[in-house]
């Protein structure tokens, strides 16, 4: 009764083929939006967006570049935080290079350059797949990782070696800086997630997306179909990695306001790999999901001696959470190896026969 699609009909293929076609999950996510753009930055405390929402948001936007390339595309890659540290060194020198050019098109030629160098390190997978290609853009991660500290040209000769963010201003508003709020700046990087979101699964439901997905699936009989594999892996990776810089520019630029090399280290992809592989590949659901569990979570755990009045020391607390982290991981992976987006399609199906379990 909850959730059926009985008495919805389509009287076009337009409405048919429509990104959301059952009125429920439309509804759905205008109450996420609603609480994300206006329930939010009118309750919400500084603390909440600044180290809750900002990186969530970043994370997830990550996430979805590595989900189009690892779960629409199959294509295995550990060089997500490398990716994004093009993106956000690119994005630092655009804007002091050129200071007048608005944040908005910065921010957007950076996932540009993120791109080129994606395709390049993409291009191993027109003769290597799996295993293979995982040890290639591993490789990518350490050399990018080396040109970021030795190429002092890239951070303009600082001495300390780290890009610090410059005042950048949007119609008179501070939207990066000091001087930026953590509601202008988490209202900016919302506009930008969701925007891309949208554009993301609009061209995954599209010729480009059904064609990776076909490589995925099968190459040999993608490629006797008329799929040319090195447009649709080059595709793929350019996408993927123009995703990854945007998500790294908006991390340093939104919210740390500072970065050093070690903000794109192999600890990162293999925390957005997680991500990833936590809230299911193949759905853009699953990035939002993966995200919240693998950085949300444990702000929520280690909030919670507090919140009791128990005097636990933070090394002790942090190994607490890593602890519970690790074993839902386990948990949900043996419940469901889909992923956390499963579980929730598994709920949405259950929903269309409650009452009636047993209906066929």
């Amino acid at each position: 009764m909850l959730y059926r699609e009985a008495g919805q009909f389509k009287t076009t293929y337009a409405d048919d083929q429509a990104l959301l076609p059952i009125a429920q999950d439309r509804i759905g996510l205008f109450i996420i939006l609603a609480i994300a753009f206006v329930a939010l930055p009118l309750f919400a405390s500084e603390f909440f967006l600044s180290s809750i929402m900002i990186p969530f948001l970043v994370f997830s936007l990550a996430a979805i570049g590595l989900n189009i390339l690892m779960g629409y595309a199959g294509q295995l890659s550990l060089g997500t935080g490398a990716f994004m540290g093009v993106g956000a060194y690119a994005c630092y020198k655009l804007t002091t290079l050129y200071p007048d050019m608005s944040i908005i098109v910065v921010l957007l030629l950076s996932g540009v350059f993120s791109a080129a160098i994606g395709v390049v390190f993409g291009l191993p997978s027109l003769r290597i797949k799996g295993l293979y290609l995982a040890i290639t853009t591993l490789a990518a991660q350490f050399f990018l990782e080396w040109c970021f500290i030795r190429i002092g040209w890239l951070y303009n000769y600082n001495d300390s070696g780290a890009i610090e963010v410059p005042t950048r201003t949007i119609l008179g508003l501070a939207v990066t800086g000091p001087q930026a709020t953590p509601l202008t700046r988490y209202m900016f990087i919302l506009c930008v997630v969701t925007i891309m979101t949208l554009i993301a699964a609009n061209v995954l439901r599209g010729r480009i997306g059904r064609s990776w997905m076909m490589i995925r699936d099968m190459d040999i009989a993608a490629e006797l179909m008329g799929i040319k594999p090195l447009n649709a892996k080059l595709s793929a990776f350019a996408f993927s990695s123009y995703y990854c810089g945007v998500a790294g520019a908006l991390m340093v630029f939104f919210w740390l306001g500072s970065a050093e090399v070690e903000a794109f280290d192999i600890n990162h992809s293999f925390l957005i790999l997680f991500m990833v592989i936590i809230g299911g590949m193949g759905s853009l659901t699953g990035c939002f999901m993966g995200a919240a569990f693998i950085w949300v979570l444990p702000v929520i755990l280690r909030a919670i001696p507090s919140a009791f009045d128990l005097n636990l020391l933070a090394a002790t607390m942090e190994h607490i959470s890593s602890i519970v982290i690790g074993v839902l991981i386990i948990f949900f992976l043996i419940v469901e190896p889909h992923g956390l987006a499963r579980l929730w399609q598994i709920g949405k199906e259950k929903l269309r026969t409650w009452p009636f379990p047993y209906a066929t």
